[in-house]
Order: structure tokens, then C-alpha cells, then sequence
């Protein structure tokens, strides 16, 4: 069971073997236990202007940037994008929000995750659709010695974002790798959608509020509900 998805992959792409030298991995939802947070944020930073939005929303929304997120929600609601001055007006309510609710929680097993990873010598990489310095200044109090900036991708590195490749693609490049060469770690859809798009094996781990199917249609490879299962059956997986 467990080697069949790694066997339909490398059919699928037809590529000419599997070969794990890096590893990379989403943040929020994967890394920091942080997406209710953040899910309750965007509620009150949309609804704030009148337009209706909820929680699952908000989940299936996940990996976005903030201005696509936005956007996605005007081009829904009104028919058009949001302006450059409205953007940053609910992008900044809507980190307002997030700072008072958030508390910085690891997610379980993924400190054990990463240090195992790092003794068998593959490459780590970040790659995140948030900007929210909070968070991204706590990778190195949660898990030292692990992440650098040159092996980080975030929402300010990129021009289009999840679900569109770019980010993973980018992150390919960062640890100078082939897609058959790596593994991705999400828990978003559109995460899931964009490490398929890179043509990278996707592991998702479902943190949140969704079914497994909709990570299942989105494209992953292996749907586990949590990062003690992903750590528990690393060595049998890969």
C-alpha cells in the first residue's frame, strides 16, 4: 500500500526514478498550529466590508497571498479586483486581527519531524504563502538550527502564489533539485494543487476543517491526519 503511490507517481510523470534529496514544507497548518487563527482573521477582516465569508472559505482559501485572496473574494462578490489602497486596507486588518488572536503553537511531531530529516542529511526547505512576520520569526525559536533565509519561499518572493506552481517550482530551484527529488508537505488544497503542479510527491497532512477528499481531489499523493503519523511512517514511506 504504501509503496504504490510513489510507484503511480513516477509512471505518471514518467520520470526516470525517485530519488528523496530535499524536502519541502508548508507552514501554517503544517509547521505552526495557526490556521484557526488565521481563518478567523480573514472572517472579520471580509465581513468587516460587507461581504459574507466564512471559516471553510477561509481553509480552502489557505496558501494563497493575502492580495490573491482578496482578490479572489472581490472578483466573486463584485465582479472586479480590489484597489490598491483596499487591498492593504483589510490585508492590514486582517494581520491586525491575527496578532490579538494568535498564539504561536507548534504543530505535534513536526520539531521530531524536522530534526530527523536534518540527520539524514536532506535538504529543508520553506515554502509559505504567509507574510506574517510573527510567524516567520518563530521558525528559529521553534525549530533552531533548521530553516535560512536563502531556503525560505514566502509570499514576498513570489509574483503569482498557490495554487499556481511558482512557489514550489521556486523552491526546487532553492535546493537545486529535480520534482523527483523531493517531497512536499501540505495541508491546503491549493498547496496540494501547486506541489502537483511542480510535479512534486505531495504528502498532506490534514490539520484543519476539511475532508480528506477535497485534499484527495486537489491532488495528493498521501492524505495522513497529522504530523505524528507523517514522523511515525517516515522510514516506511520513503
Amino acid at each position: 500500500m504504501i509503496l504504490q503511490p510513489i510507484t503511480e507517481f513516477i509512471n505518471q510523470h514518467s520520470y526516470p526514478e525517485f530519488k528523496l534529496k530535499a524536502v519541502l514544507f508548508d507552514m501554517d497548518g503544517v509547521l505552526f498550529d495557526s490556521m484557526p487563527a488565521h481563518a478567523e482573521a480573514w472572517v472579520r477582516a471580509i465581513r468587516k466590508i460587507g461581504l459574507p465569508f466564512t471559516h471553510y472559505e477561509a481553509y480552502m482559501h489557505e496558501g494563497r497571498t493575502g492580495t490573491g485572496t482578496i482578490n479572489g473574494i472581490f472578483q466573486r462578490e463584485w465582479g472586479r479586483s480590489a484597489t490598491s489602497e483596499e487591498e492593504k486596507a483589510i490585508y492590514t486588518h486582517k494581520s491586525k486581527e491575527f496578532r490579538e488572536l494568535s498564539r504561536t503553537i507548534p504543530m505535534p511531531f513536526a520539531g521530531e519531524l524536522l530534526n530527523k530529516l536534518k540527520n539524514k542529511g536532506l535538504d529543508i526547505i520553506l515554502v509559505t504563502g504567509s507574510g506574517q512576520a510573527s510567524l516567520l520569526d518563530s521558525l528559529e525559536v521553534y525549530y533552531p538550527g533548521i530553516f535560512c533565509q536563502e531556503k525560505m519561499v514566502t509570499a514576498f518572493d513570489v509574483k503569482y502564489g498557490k495554487p499556481n506552481p511558482e512557489p514550489y517550482l521556486m523552491g526546487l530551484q532553492k535546493a537545486g533539485v529535480k520534482p523527483w527529488e523531493a517531497v512536499v508537505v501540505e495541508n491546503a488544497p491549493l498547496g496540494v494543487e501547486a506541489a502537483k503542479g511542480a510535479g512534486i510527491f505531495t504528502v498532506a497532512i490534514n490539520t484543519g476543517i476539511l475532508e480528506d477528499e477535497v485534499l484527495v481531489d486537489a491532488g495528493a499523493n498521501i492524505v495522513l491526519p497529522g504530523m505524528q503519523e507523517l514522523y511515525n511512517e517516515w522510514d516506511i514511506l520513503f
